[in-house]
């Protein structure tokens, strides 16, 4: 792996682009607010944006970015953080929703429309984002993907940035606020939510055990670290459920036949031409 360089140009345009969005959002909620205040728009989606952010610099700033580099274990640490933890918290702030209030309506229309074209209905499709998130893991941990993107600066960026979008895109399907043209059902999507639960786990122990895993790194490293992705893993794919669920509002239905009224109504009666003559 090569040895990173903290500090100068890379953790400072880290720090601008983190503090850019964070302004960004504030100041679309503010003119969300201004234009409807009765409606205004929910603190809480605030602290879930900044909350988000903040995981990210974590992730991205030392002391656990030059660790990422040299270390399996800050490697996994960053991974869980970047692309399971911070895009829950980016996804349930809404942002979509937000850009959509305070963007002018014709701009407004074609973002809408740009939702709802077929490419948007595929890649937002569970089964996609879930390909994406998930099985992706497994082509950069068993075969020399993950070396090789390790060995070159440009590479782990471009890693951090799959996991960011992919996670944002998985966790936005399966429990986003924002509005989802492909979205199916809550059921659907459990079952969806399921799968990834279940293939992450087996990931994380066929690294445990060594199988068909292509890291160079020592053997107490990956292990621990397919620890942290065992475990922090299922607690972020909870929250995700938790988040899922609450968005549940089952119809109810009964099999009791529905009752008649108290005081029916009077049947129309029809009146003929004939019944008029005198």
């Amino acid at each position: 792996m090569r040895e990173p360089t903290t500090g100068g140009p890379g953790t400072v345009l880290t720090v601008l682009v983190l503090l850019c969005a964070a302004a960004a959002y504030l100041l679309a909620a503010r003119r969300a607010r201004r234009r409807n205040p009765s409606k205004g728009w929910n603190r809480w989606r605030v602290v879930s944006w900044t909350a988000g952010l903040a995981l990210l610099a974590v992730a991205l700033l030392p002391p656990l970015a030059p660790a990422a580099h040299t270390d399996f274990r800050g490697h996994m640490a960053q991974h869980m953080l970047i692309g399971m933890y911070a895009p829950l918290a980016l996804v349930l702030a809404a942002p979509v929703t937000l850009l959509l209030r305070v963007l002018p309506p014709a701009r407004a229309r074609r973002a809408s429309a740009a939702l709802h074209s077929p490419p948007a209905r595929l890649l937002t499709h569970p089964a996609v984002a879930l390909a994406l998130s998930t099985g992706t893991l497994a082509a950069l941990y068993f075969t020399p993907l993950y070396d090789t993107a390790m060995g070159h600066s440009a590479g782990h960026w471009l890693m951090d940035v799959h996991f960011l979008a992919s996670g944002c895109l998985f966790a936005y399907v399966i429990a986003g606020p924002d509005p989802a043209p492909a979205r199916p059902g809550v059921p659907a999507r459990l079952v969806y939510l399921g799968t990834a639960i279940a293939a992450h786990a087996l990931i994380a122990q066929a690294v445990y055990g060594g199988f068909y895993v292509h890291i160079h790194a020592p053997i107490d490293q990956v292990q621990q670290a397919a620890e942290i992705m065992y475990y922090g893993g299922d607690i972020a794919e909870l929250l995700l459920a938790a988040a899922l669920v609450t968005t549940w509002r089952p119809q109810r239905c009964s099999t009791t036949p529905a009752l008649p009224p108290r005081h029916p109504k009077p049947a129309a009666v029809r009146i003929g031409p004939q019944d008029l003559q005198s």
